[in-house]
Formats: structure tokens, C-alpha cells, sequence
């Protein structure tokens, strides 16, 4: 099993970062260039424990289909995404959040199993790190600034 894990600092409250990590619409926002759609599940709001959804984008030259489960849940220490379907034998993203100074430091652990080893390690691993740079840069320009309050409920 391939394994990424990737630190990100944002100057912004983990509660923030956490509900951010969840949100259908910043997911959707930082995969335009795989042409992500959702095709089951919510289509915008933020995921909860259990909420299922199930992605389809072109990854890689071909349409490809990924259904995922938020299977643990604690608010706003982590969260653990989890493959229900897809093309992999196994994906499970842990994100963790730890509170630091006045911001947040989020942890990315990203594990994946192909059914071909050298594929992972020589071409998957590299298009997960960059997917995942991508997104955490989107979430921690989303937090430090007001735009937040565009993809978050603010009751």
C-alpha cells in the first residue's frame, strides 16, 4: 500500500478548516481540471458521518467513478474518508486537525492500493500529492480570507 502524508499551516480556526475539509462545494471548486461532477450523494453542503457521495472526473486519460464514506467523525479533531467503490482495491484519507498558536495544522494521511504496485508508486502516488496540494491550497486561501462564508452556513 502507497502511502502520502502532507502538512498544511492556515491561519485560521481548525473548526473552520475541519468543516471546510467536508464541503462538497470547495471539493468541487479544486477539481474543475478533472471535470468532477457528483453523480449520487448531496451536490453541495458539508459531509457528515455516514454521508456516502460518489465522485465521477477524468483522472488519468480516462472517466473514472469513486464512491466514498465518511466512516469516522470527530468534530473538529478529524474525519476519515473512506472507498466504498471505485477502480482502487483501497483509498482511506485521514485528515486531522491540531490546533496551533492561532491557526490550524492539518494533516493529510492518504493511503491507496491499485491492483498494480509499480502503477502506485510511479504514477498514482504523484497524481494524489498534486490533487491534494491543489485542494489544501484552495482550503487554507478559503479560511485566512472572508470567502469562507460563501461555502459555509453561518447561523
Amino acid at each position: 500500500m502507497s502511502r502520502i502524508e502532507l502538512r498544511t499551516l492556515i491561519a485560521a480556526p481548525r473548526e473552520r478548516c475541519f468543516d471546510l475539509s467536508l464541503s462538497v462545494d470547495v471539493h468541487l471548486e479544486t477539481t474543475v481540471q478533472t471535470g468532477e461532477r457528483v453523480v449520487a450523494g448531496p451536490t453541495s453542503g458539508v459531509l457528515a458521518l455516514g454521508g456516502e457521495i460518489t465522485w465521477e472526473a477524468r483522472h488519468l486519460g480516462r472517466r473514472r467513478r469513486l464512491s466514498m464514506t465518511v466512516s469516522a467523525y470527530e468534530r473538529p479533531r478529524m474525519f476519515r474518508d473512506e472507498l466504498v467503490r471505485g477502480p482502487l482495491r483501497k483509498l482511506v484519507h485521514d485528515h486531522f486537525f491540531e490546533a496551533v498558536g492561532e491557526g490550524t495544522e492539518m494533516l493529510d494521511v492518504f493511503e491507496f492500493e491499485s491492483s498494480v504496485w509499480l502503477v502506485d508508486s510511479l504514477v498514482l502516488a504523484r497524481h494524489f500529492r498534486r490533487l491534494l496540494l491543489r485542494r489544501n491550497e484552495a482550503i487554507k486561501r478559503l479560511a485566512e480570507s472572508d470567502d469562507w462564508r460563501r461555502v459555509l452556513p453561518t447561523d
